[in-house]
């Protein structure tokens, strides 16, 4: 006799828990938990996302959406839910849908996903590769102790590396926004 499947959380799952203080993605119908950002990582996102907003507010590019903003990535085609968080996404203004209760059901056209000091390369390169695989066209990974950006294309199997001597690019997604590294990781 074959075993019984595993429970399948769901995004309303991901709601409730969230209302009760609880950080958490969702990937496939499995629950992940996410562990609350320290200072830097804070202030470094901050600092992007602060760059980022106001190049795409000055230009009316799109829409951000701000740290652990969920997006439900759930194919027609899956019975298991997914709902990732990242610690920015934008999505451009031709597709930014309109508000709803709950998770935003649109793949981001970029997503930013700071590693905690407590998280490794693998980590992180796996958790671009599953926005990737939703359809993300860039994700930017920083590092902010080892002052780093890994910028991820997709179709990409590695990162392309970028360190405090270059700019980062938002090329075809944000075109013409452009922030030197040195900038971004100034203390």
């Amino acid at each position: 006799m074959a075993d019984a499947p595993a429970a399948s959380w769901t995004a309303a799952d991901v709601e409730r828990l969230s209302a009760q203080g609880w950080r958490v993605e969702l990937w496939k119908g499995q629950l992940l938990r996410m562990a609350p950002t320290g200072d830097v990582h804070g202030r470094v996102t901050w600092r992007l996302s602060r760059a980022l907003d106001r190049y795409v507010e000055a230009h009316g590019l799109g829409q951000l959406w701000p740290a652990e903003a969920g997006f439900d990535l759930t194919r027609l085609d899956e019975a298991q839910q997914t709902v990732l968080a990242p610690d920015i996404a934008f999505v451009r203004a031709e597709r930014v849908p309109p508000p709803v209760p709950g998770y935003a059901h649109v793949v981001p056209d970029l997503v930013v996903e700071t590693a905690s000091p407590t998280q490794s390369r693998q980590e992180m390169d796996g958790k671009a590769q599953q926005w990737l695989e939703r359809g993300v066209p860039l994700v930017w990974v920083v590092w902010p102790t080892r002052r780093q950006v890994d910028e991820w294309y997709k179709g990409d199997t590695n990162p392309r590396a970028l360190g405090t001597d270059d700019t980062l690019d938002g090329h075809e997604v944000v075109p013409g926004f452009r922030l030197p590294l040195a900038d971004l990781f100034a203390a």
